[in-house]
């Protein structure tokens, strides 16, 4: 039971760690005490995500809106050229990123059709849907034979990394 508890644990913060982590170095303000109830990956499924790479507006000083995952899409060439890579040909990455939370959610659910062969356009519907759901239950309803929460890990840690390496140039 306690190990199970602490397995519990772990999951949780790394579900909620990683927007906090994504939000490093991008500037614009907000940080812990901003991140609102819900804002991580995949855990939980409220709408009024504001981290950095939400498509939110949010208030960063005089006139300047929160940037969308599409438009950080845009800024961050290397990143969007790992991920074009990732999806079917003829994607259009601009539109396969709108109604993402943020810029993590997006990257870990195009390594999740990747890597389990899932349509994309199948997970985002249920991520990103009239009733939008975690990454992990996404893979559990289109992939019941999967291991949604190894695969769930094993894609936010490959965002993670993508996200980082895009940064370093």
């Amino acid at each position: 039971m306690k190990t199970r508890l602490a397995l519990h644990a772990v999951l949780a913060i790394s579900v909620f760690a990683l927007p906090l982590y994504a939000q490093h170095g991008h500037g614009g303000g907000g940080g812990a005490a901003g991140v609102p109830h819900g804002a991580g990956m995949g855990g939980m499924n409220t709408p009024h995500s504001t981290d950095h790479g939400s498509d939110h507006n949010s208030n960063n000083g005089p006139g300047k809106q929160q940037s969308s995952v599409s438009q950080r899409l845009t800024d961050n060439t290397k990143l969007a050229g790992k991920l074009q890579g990732l999806l079917p040909a003829g994607t259009n990455l601009q539109q396969a990123a709108q109604g993402f939370k943020n810029l993590g959610q997006f990257v870990a659910a195009v390594h999740v059709s990747h890597n389990l062969g899932i349509p994309f356009d199948q997970l985002k519907a249920k991520m990103t849907g009239t009733s939008p759901e975690s990454l992990g239950k996404a893979i559990h309803d289109l992939k019941p034979s999967a291991d949604s929460k190894a695969e769930t890990k094993k894609a936010e840690k490959e965002a993670r990394h993508d996200m980082d390496d895009s940064r370093e140039s």
